[in-house]
């Protein structure tokens, strides 16, 4: 299921969506999507990220450590 949302964009990056979009025979809507859909994995990714690295008690895993584990 899709739900519409509307925002407002800066002109020059209007202008680029468009442009890519007729570059790709894309609709903006699906350019629009990949590239949330991507962010919204890095930005979790680095919420998680910075959750651990602020955790007191989340013990950090030396190279050699990660190594072995991996093995």
């Amino acid at each position: 299921m899709s739900e519409a949302v509307s925002v407002r964009l800066p002109g020059d990056i209007a202008k680029r969506l468009d442009e890519l979009a007729r570059s790709l025979d894309r609709p903006k809507t699906y350019i629009v999507t990949r590239a949330l859909r991507e962010y919204l994995e890095e930005y979790e990714d680095y919420l998680i990220a910075l959750h651990r690295l602020n955790d007191k008690d989340d013990r950090a895993v030396s190279e050699k450590e990660l190594v072995k584990l991996g093995q």
